[in-house]
């Protein structure tokens, strides 16, 4: 569902020039599966993810995202995925049924479809006894589940998640893996960002370490412990985090 070749993002910084943030990166992410992307503050996390929500455009390289080119075609892009980035996409005078009305219109979704959609996400993630509070008034944890169910609310086949769980107590992080996995199941395509190692164990089918806007190793767990060596992700994490080259991809 996502294919990505030789992606590659340049910034011009004052002090050093042309800098690449991402550099020629390839990946895919199948159906019914979750991709991790993990990797350092500046690796180049957020601006792939923001590349494939179309975002950003690229320098050079192409993403594929349902069939649909991401810089050729984005509006048809736009429509197949689900992004969830730092920013919230809330507005905090509204409540989150406000605000899930807001977006599904905007979605082109009919209101009566759309009213039972709603009640279907806030039972979902367990959102009914904050669903009519204003976004102002909600902690973080609340607040998330709300960004998220705005991000699932036209039920696209495929979700860009990038760090969902970040500064969350482990019941409403545990609720947003249990959905995660139930959009697994249900054959969603899922690109995952997080700095948890042991989150990203515990859901992704494949991982993907970048650093410095370079993948330097993808693969199953089972994959990324024989290319390494080592048997915990974080142990595995800590060691790639240097300036060599590619250590193994799976295909």
């Amino acid at each position: 569902m996502i294919q990505v070749s030789d992606l590659t993002k340049t910034f011009r910084d004052k002090s050093r020039g042309l800098r690449a943030v991402v550099d020629h990166i390839s990946f895919e992410v199948r159906d019914g599966e979750i991709f991790g992307l993990l990797g350092p503050n500046g690796a180049g996390k957020t601006t792939t993810l923001r590349m494939l929500a179309t975002l950003l455009k690229a320098t050079s390289g192409r993403a594929m995202v349902g069939g649909h080119e991401v810089t050729a075609d984005p509006a048809a892009v736009r429509r197949m995925i689900g992004f969830l980035s730092g920013d919230m996409g809330l507005y905090h005078r509204l409540t989150p049924r406000e605000v899930l009305k807001v977006f599904g219109r905007l979605n082109g979704l009919r209101d009566e479809f759309l009213r039972t959609r709603i009640d279907e996400v806030v039972e979902m993630l367990q959102m009914r006894d904050f669903a009519d509070t204003k976004v102002d008034q909600l902690s973080t944890g609340m607040r998330q589940r709300a960004a998220l169910a705005r991000t699932l609310l036209h039920d696209p086949p495929v979700l860009i998640l990038d760090e969902p769980t970040s500064g969350l107590d482990v019941p409403t992080a545990r609720v947003i893996e249990e959905f995660i996995l139930q959009a697994r199941r249900s054959g969603k395509c899922i690109l995952y960002s997080t700095h948890v190692m042991e989150e990203a164990e515990f859901l992704c089918d494949r991982i993907a370490v970048i650093n410095q806007g370079r993948i330097r190793i993808t693969g199953t767990m089972s994959e990324l412990k024989a290319a390494t060596g080592r048997e915990r992700l974080r142990e595995i994490f800590l060691d790639l985090l240097d300036d060599q080259p590619e250590k193994a991809a799976a295909p």
